[in-house]
């Protein structure tokens, strides 16, 4: 067992961090960051990584890698662009992808946010081969982002994981839809704690759910404010296959924060922002690729048989109930 400051380290930083950098681009970007990941039918790993220019509006890239450490092959222009003209929710820019396999459609998805006037909002597009998109367009009204789709139907339909902003506050919430494109069933599954709980500010889904056979287990970020800024760190949740809704457990503390100077300084400093991962032929290994700093790209690996042992031995007994569930504004029904 690894341990820093009598702490067990379940994420354990790749040694030639950063593994991506806005140099790494052929045209001119500012930083790179926040990358969706998924492994495609060849094995290659592919990252959609969210980059932004000099103006502050963002675009999505691709960069593609056999080990999904080095020897990155990035797209030599935008792969998907903000389209205004078609899409007024995308006025600013598009950013912090995340990316569902759909067994069902045989398609990748892409849920991202999109960013405009009225705030930032739920989009959606379905790919096969990260070359053509099908957009499905806003999915979920402002404010919300940090949105994933499950990979298989609950109860016969999709259902969604996003964190909408209410006079609640800022909660992660599940939503299901038969089409992808009217969404109802809206209900709380993970709230943001109170207090000076490290994540007692707001809550939101890292990188997609990962299924195990004991659950869908939750990678999430916690926000706190401090006198120096805001600190956003990671933590654990398990919530049942078949009712994703109810969560089974939850870490008491957080696992992985900013601590390296590329986490440390940069555009946002003290930010450790994933959005992707890939799982092992093993069926163990995650890769979990992460934004620090809003500025570069890096990459830490875990172990799900590790996250799930942690989780039972630091949950704090029965999950606390959370404040009573309501659709959260502005949701589409």
């Amino acid at each position: 067992m690894n341990t820093n400051h009598r702490h067990q380290v379940l994420f354990h930083r790749h040694a030639g961090n950063p593994i991506l950098q806005a140099s790494d681009w052929s045209y001119p970007v500012h930083t790179v960051f926040n990358p969706a990941a998924t492994r495609l039918k060849d094995g290659t790993t592919l990252l959609l990584c969210r980059v932004e220019d000099r103006r502050g509006l963002s675009h999505l890239c691709a960069a593609r890698s056999t080990n999904g450490i080095d020897g990155w092959v990035i797209d030599a222009e935008p792969t998907l662009r903000p389209e205004p003209e078609k899409y007024p929710e995308e006025l600013w820019g598009i950013e912090d992808p995340r990316i569902t396999f759909m067994e069902d459609l045989g398609k990748y998805a892409i849920a991202y946010t999109a960013f405009s006037r009225g705030g930032p909002g739920v989009a959606l597009a379905l790919t096969e081969d990260f070359r053509t998109f099908e957009r499905l367009g806003l999915i979920m009204q402002p404010d919300d982002k940090d949105a994933a789709l499950l990979p298989v139907k609950i109860d016969g339909a999709f259902a969604l994981i996003h964190r909408p902003i209410a006079d609640s506050g800022a909660h992660v919430w599940m939503s299901q839809s038969p089409d992808l494109r009217n969404w109802g069933s809206h209900r709380m599954i993970l709230h943001a704690r109170k207090g000076g709980w490290w994540d007692a500010n707001k809550v939101g889904l890292s990188p997609p759910l990962i299924k195990t056979e004991r659950g869908w287990l939750m990678i999430y970020h916690g926000v706190k404010h401090t006198a120096a800024g805001c600190l956003y760190r990671l933590g654990l949740a398990l919530l049942a296959l078949d009712a994703p809704e109810r969560c089974l457990l939850r870490g008491d503390s957080w696992v992985f924060g900013p601590e390296a100077p590329y986490e440390q300084t940069g555009d946002v400093g003290n930010v450790t922002f994933p959005c992707g991962y890939t799982l092992g032929d093993d069926g163990d290994r995650l890769n979990i690729y992460y934004g620090a700093a809003d500025t570069c790209i890096g990459l830490a690996t875990a172990s799900v048989r590790e996250l799930l042992s942690w989780l039972d031995d630091n949950s704090g007994g029965p999950v606390s109930m959370h404040p009573p569930s309501v659709a959260p504004a502005g949701a589409l029904r």
